[in-house]
């Protein structure tokens, strides 16, 4: 099956600064992909190269089997909403639709009016006076009325209250359920993306950390509490990602497709907040233990 977004050795840079480095990387369909990091890991890049608002400045990037942005056909495939969900300010919402009708030849103009309707919005109502969820409701309706394969959304819910990012997110998975369109969501709002993803991709430093199946990540990742023990007497099939100590005890977070045999060690499941704060805290270490990452690309 093509991945939907796959890239190798892909690079980004702003003059000295490296927004992305040598990430190498292939998301399978059919997936909500959490896309998640640090302010300024890459995330936006990662997502404006993906739909061909950027270029590579090394490496290559392939959505859906193609360039991104190579050709209408292309473009008609992948849905796109921006962190700032814009939408134009003096434009009623049906004039919203209209322009959408007008751009994209594939669009559904049922889904769309049909959405509108649902979240009891006015199609009269100037873009302009809506609020920031309603704005982003609009912009994801913009967005899956073209009917896409792939839909890209660089943290659409960061500015919204609790109840508007509850009540997006909700309209996304309805989307997901109906279309079976694949999703990648760029958000640092970690709850959030355990709510709804299922596959995950950590970005820190302008490098992909770890990325793969929630389910499997979780699976193969433990903590480890027992004596103080130098982390270097662990086998070697044991990844330690992070870890602290006190005078007596140590606590480990491991990665291994191995069991843990040795009685020494409590072992107790980890959560996918664990998770994803152990790679951001373990790339922000520069005295990391240095052995490389078992399956981590980057």
């Amino acid at each position: 099956m093509t991945a939907v977004l796959e890239t190798m050795g892909l690079g980004k840079q702003y003059g000295r600064r490296w927004a992305l480095h040598d990430c190498t990387l292939s998301i399978p369909a059919g997936n909500v992909v959490g896309l998640v990091g640090p302010n300024g890991a890459g995330k936006t890049t990662m997502l404006q190269l993906a739909v061909g608002l950027l270029a590579p400045t090394t490496g290559s990037i392939a959505v859906l089997g193609d360039a991104p942005a190579s050709s209408p056909a292309q473009l008609g495939k992948v849905g796109f909403v921006a962190q700032d969900t814009p939408a134009y300010a003096r434009l009623s919402i049906a004039q919203h639709l209209h322009m959408g009708s007008w751009l994209n030849p594939d669009w559904d103009d049922e889904v769309a009016t049909q959405r509108i309707d649902q979240l009891g919005l006015d199609p009269k109502q100037r873009a302009g006076s809506l609020s920031g969820g309603q704005r982003a409701q609009l912009a994801l309706t913009l967005a899956i009325a073209k009917r896409p394969e792939l839909l890209l959304l660089d943290e659409p819910v960061a500015s919204l209250d609790p109840l508007a990012r509850r009540e997006f997110l909700q309209s996304l998975m309805e989307v997901v359920a109906e279309h079976g369109v694949s999703v990648v969501l760029s958000s640092h709002l970690v709850s959030d993306l355990e709510r709804v993803c299922d596959y995950l991709v950590v970005l820190v430093d302008s490098h992909v950390r770890v990325a793969g199946e929630v389910s499997e990540l979780l699976a193969s990742h433990h903590r480890l509490s027992g004596l103080r023990r130098n982390p270097s007497t662990l086998p070697a099939n044991q990844e330690v990602i992070e870890q602290s100590h006190t005078d007596k005890q140590s606590t480990l977070l491991v990665r291994t497709e191995e069991p843990i045999l040795d009685p020494n060690w409590t072992v107790t499941p980890i959560t996918f907040e664990d998770l994803v704060l152990a790679y951001m805290s373990q790339a922000r270490d520069t005295k990391h233990l240095g052995r490389p990452a078992l399956g981590v690309v980057s």
